[in-house]
């Protein structure tokens, strides 16, 4: 048996989550720790983007300002939708 040790302010939230979705805690805790070891990593999910990036040939200042350029859209995006 597995024993891990909780700060008891994340044993209270574990309890209340595991509540919260209708399950035990020691099931809800398992499910949990199965979901974040089978999850791909955020360097396998950004690695055929950055493959993408480096084959491109984009400079760094360029891709800075294409994110710029593409949140200032989505910015403008949303402003004209809740006005």
């Amino acid at each position: 048996m597995l024993q891990i040790p909780l700060t008891p302010v994340a044993e209270e939230l574990l309890q209340e989550r595991a509540k919260a979705h209708g399950e035990d805690v020691a099931s809800y805790a398992a499910r949990l720790l199965q979901d974040a070891l089978v999850a791909p990593s955020v360097e396998e999910l950004l690695a055929p983007f950055r493959k993408q990036v480096e084959e491109s040939g984009i400079t760094d200042a360029e891709l800075h300002s294409l994110g710029e350029e593409l949140r200032t859209e989505v910015w403008q995006a949303r402003k004209a939708k809740s006005a």
